[in-house]
Parts: structure tokens; sequence; C-alpha cells
């Protein structure tokens, strides 16, 4: 644990701050917070209610967006097929041996949990979850090529952090593993990652932010292949992309992060990306936040 750090956040949730990365797991705002409104809202659970879903939770880290799902899909007796990509055990033991993480959930979540932490597997009536520890990019190849997901989350560190998880050869893979009607969901905005996302031909949608200004307008993207306009007008949770993030989507700051064999290491891939970049003829992210009146 020498290279992570416990925060306390707003909410009164904890977190855990990444040394080697120099990023929280969660928003200072929250962890709980976070995992409410950017993941569990946007999923829209209640469709699944006495019915069957199928999750993928990649990067699962301490364990709030699938402890969650897990929660509430307990009170509505839905049927869960479950995985997870995680490459780091620490978090979860942390999450376990934490009161104020404990107290959140019933003792149901978190006797899967310590399953998980333990056997790396939890069955019953109702759930069949799995965890595979290790490099996302390769394990994604452990999970049954047939599974498709009504859910994926997809919360690894940020961008220009960790871009192994966020290249187009890595998001390739995880999209064909997208249901038909599925939601990929992830709290970045990056320009980056909506246009890769959609040059995979899904819709891409702004989670609406809490409260909107020049430099909060997003909680994060949601990617789906199929979607009707009455299904949209019903959603509270997220909107068609405004004409500055469409724009967002026309700059420098919208070009891949790029690993050719999914095994390139982050400086690899963030030198890459910059190099294409000042070959670029777009316009620059500094003009568009000049446009738009931001301040980064």
């Amino acid at each position: 644990m020498s290279e992570l750090k416990e925060v306390l956040t707003r909410d009164g949730s904890i977190t855990l701050r990444s040394l080697f990365f120099q990023e929280n797991f969660h928003s200072l705002e929250g962890a709980f917070k976070e995992t409410e409104i950017k993941f569990i809202n946007p999923s829209d659970l209640k469709r699944f209610k006495g019915k069957s879903l199928n999750v993928l939770d990649i990067c699962f880290g301490l364990g709030y967006n699938s402890a969650s799902l897990f929660s509430n899909l307990i009170r509505q007796n839905s049927f869960l097929n479950w995985y997870a990509l995680e490459i780091d055990k620490k978090p979860l033991e942390y999450s376990l041996r934490n009161k104020l993480f404990q107290n959140l959930w019933d003792l149901k979540v978190l006797k899967i949990l310590e399953s998980l932490c333990k056997n790396y597997v939890y069955k019953d009536k109702f759930f069949e979850c799995e965890i595979l520890w290790g490099d996302a990019r390769e394990r994604i190849n452990n999970i049954p090529a047939n599974t498709k997901f009504d859910l994926i989350y997809l919360d690894g560190f940020s961008p220009q952090k960790c871009p192994q998880l966020w290249s187009v050869e890595f998001l390739e893979k995880v999209t064909e593993r997208l249901s038909n009607n599925g939601y990929l969901i992830t709290y970045t905005s990056s320009a980056a990652i909506r246009k890769t996302l959609r040059g995979f031909g899904l819709y891409i949608f702004n989670l609406k932010p809490n409260k909107i200004s020049n430099n909060s307008w997003s909680n994060g993207t949601i990617a789906i292949k199929k979607i009707d306009e009455e299904s949209l007008k019903r959603n509270l949770f997220f909107e068609k992309l405004s004409l500055m993030e469409e724009e967002h989507l026309l700059s420098k700051a919208s070009i891949p992060y790029r690993d050719p064999n999914l095994n390139s290491n982050a400086n690899d891939i963030i030198k890459k990306r910059v190099q294409e970049q000042l070959l670029s003829n777009l316009k620059t992210s500094k003009k568009w936040r000049e446009k738009w009146g931001m301040t980064k």
C-alpha cells in the first residue's frame, strides 16, 4: 500500500490516491456520490428488474461501481452475469478492511466482494461473478467470446495517465463486447475517447453535469449501439453532444491514443500521440477553449 494513500472525500466516503499515477481513484466531491451519478444512475437498472443482464467492470479498483450495482440488483431480483478486469488487488483488500466502506453495503454485497478477493469468483442463484486479475488488454480475451454486455463500466485512470486502457485498439476490443442495446459508460469526456468510440459506429452522448459552467459541462460519456428517439427523450441522465462538444471532436484533442500490438507502455503511447498532434492541421485545444470561454 506504500504507493496508495487514503483520502476522505466530501460525502464521507473514502478513496485512494495513486502516488504512481498522481491521481485519485475518485473525485474529492465523493467516491460514493461519483459512483451513483456517473455510473449507476445512467445505467437505468430498473429496466432489468426481474430480468438477466451481463456487466463488465473495467478497472474495478476499490469496488464502488460494482458494489452499488450489486446492491441495486439484489433489491430488484435481477439475474447478473458479471466480469471485472483489474490489475491490482490492493485497493479491494483495502476496501474490505475499511469501516467507512463496509458501512455503505449490506452483508450480501460484502460477502460477494470478499469471495471475489479471496476466490476470484462468486455464485448463487441470482449472481455469477468472476474477476480477472492482470493487464486488461490481455485478460479481456479470457471472457467467453459469445458474451455480450448490457453494461460496460470503463473507469481507469485518466487517458493522459494510463493511455493503455484508452487506445483505439483496446476500445475496439471493448466495444465488440457491447450488446446491441448495451451502454458503455465512462466518466471521461475526452475528445479522443469520444471520437474513437464514434468511429466504431456508436452513438455518443454526454452525461449531464449537476451544475453547468464553462469548466464543468460533463459528467462523462455514454456510448450506445442502438437507441430510439423515444428512449432518448425519457432519459434523465444523458443528452446529445452540444455544438461546443462537437467542435471539441474537430480539434487536436480528438487525435486518438494508439497501441497497435496492445503491449506498449504509457510513455510510448503518449509520445506517438503528441507527434501526431504536432503534424495535424486541426484546431488546437487552446483555440477551442478560448472560443467557448473556458480556462484550463
